[in-house]
């Protein structure tokens, strides 16, 4: 069993930054996926990043490419999220979420995803 735990959101102005930090108990085997999803009331929950511990492999969504970075710390099985130049729309419930095995390409759907944080809420006002 994993129990993921997300901190470090919070409410900033446009072009302010913060970092999420997602902590995942249990066991992290190799072939593992950690990512980052977010969602805003009417929309469908998207993903925002995700790392692939068995080759190293990153993914980042268009929507905040040179914005956000994600820093895995595999000793302690932790994500983290830093996002800069927020804007307001990357106000939202953020997520993490474990996917184990192999896969044909990056999963992207949260339905690829097994395990879930409960979530960080992120506001940035205008």
């Amino acid at each position: 069993q994993v129990h993921l735990v997300e901190s470090g959101g919070g409410s900033v102005q446009t072009g302010g930054s913060l970092k999420l930090t997602c902590v995942a108990s249990g066991v992290i085997e190799d072939r593992t996926w950690m990512a980052w999803f977010r969602q805003t009331p009417g929309k469908e929950r998207e993903m925002v990043a995700n790392y692939y511990n068995h080759n190293r492999e990153t993914y980042i969504a268009k929507a905040v490419e040179g914005r956000f970075t994600i820093s895995p710390d595999i000793a302690r099985n932790t994500l983290s999220l830093q996002m800069n130049d927020l804007k307001p729309e990357d106000t939202g419930m953020y997520y993490c979420a474990i996917r184990f095995g192999a896969a044909y390409r990056t999963p992207l759907s949260p339905s690829e995803y097994t395990y879930w944080g409960q979530g960080t809420q992120v506001t940035v006002s205008s």
